[in-house]
């Protein structure tokens, strides 16, 4: 009988050794991801370096000029763009310069809060209405649909009217009118998880329903909350800036761009640099705000990636 010799691969014993050579496929992080797909966005990279400028000028207004925002007769009325006022002054001889720098202050401030303020009061409803569904949806669902139903801008100025004219009533305002944006988009992404095999596995092991919204719920509709707060930031600005032109927002002589469009509209022909300079302002913040929104989408949203 002839003895079968086992060969060398056969005398091998044990696991088989993996070859270090071989590449190791490491997962990357979804927000990782996101990051480096923002960063190959050129409008979102503008739009970031833009957004950056306005709030640099914002902290450091008073280290950017000598005139006070406020005082009357800083240089003589409606002077053009000089090198004492670079960008001229108004019908006071105000300095639009150091109005504007100001001004940045003030615009990012209420654009800060008011999309904070909807932030929260709409997740918090939109979550409700999206989990707890039945006559809770319902009824949370028809004062969004009510509150939709009219202009953004008419239902501010309805607001303020109520309120009184001021600039933190038309914070309130801008504030309101947002909530059922955030409230609507919230709701249907907890529509769509709360179906989820995790989230009925939760329920099966007797998780409470507080704790599975905000471990489960929550950290899954972030990144749709975040691309709506960012578009809404330049949405809220120029919506108090309309609240200001109409003069229901910041009174005088606050350095609001707004209300310095409305206080120099009557000078458009005579001296246009009054009215150019801060509607200029109003346009860049807006146009940031919705570069760095369509590239957080884009980098967010899996369906948008290439």
């Amino acid at each position: 009988m002839e003895s079968i010799t086992p060969t060398k691969k056969q005398r091998t014993s044990g696991p088989e050794k993996q070859d270090p050579n071989i590449d190791k496929t490491e997962a990357v992080s979804p927000w990782k991801e996101a990051y480096w797909q923002l960063r190959k966005n050129k409008l979102a990279i503008i739009g970031i370096i833009i957004i950056t400028f306005f709030i640099l000028v914002a902290i450091f207004a008073p280290l950017l000029t000598s005139y006070s925002p406020t005082e009357v007769g800083a240089g003589e009325r409606l002077t053009s763009p000089n090198a004492d006022h670079w960008f001229g002054t108004d019908d006071l001889g105000r300095d639009t310069f150091t109005r504007i720098v100001f001004g940045a202050r003030i615009s990012l401030i209420v654009g800060f809060f008011a999309v904070s303020g909807a932030l929260v009061f709409g997740t918090f409803l939109g979550i409700l209405a999206g989990y707890f569904g039945k006559w809770v949806d319902m009824f949370i669902s028809r004062i969004f649909d009510i509150m939709l139903a009219f202009p953004s801008i008419l239902l501010a100025i309805a607001i303020v009217a109520i309120l009184g004219p001021s600039l933190e009533n038309a914070l309130i305002a801008i504030a309101i009118i947002n909530i059922p944006i955030f409230g609507r988009l919230v709701r249907s992404k907890v529509i769509s998880i709360r179906e989820e095999e995790y989230i009925m596995a939760a329920k099966a092991q007797g998780m409470k329903s507080g704790r599975i919204l905000f471990h489960h719920v929550l950290p899954n509709s972030v990144a749709p909350i975040i691309v709506q707060a960012t578009l809404s930031f330049g949405t809220a600005i120029l919506e108090a800036a309309a609240l200001g032109f109409l003069g229901l927002g910041a009174s005088a002589p606050t350095p609001e761009w707004g209300k310095m469009l409305s206080d120099s509209r009557q000078f458009i022909q005579s001296a246009p640099w009054t009215v150019l300079f801060p509607g200029f302002s109003i346009m860049l913040v807006v146009l940031g705000f919705n570069m760095i929104g369509d590239g957080l989408r884009d980098a967010l949203d899996p369906k948008m990636k290439t």
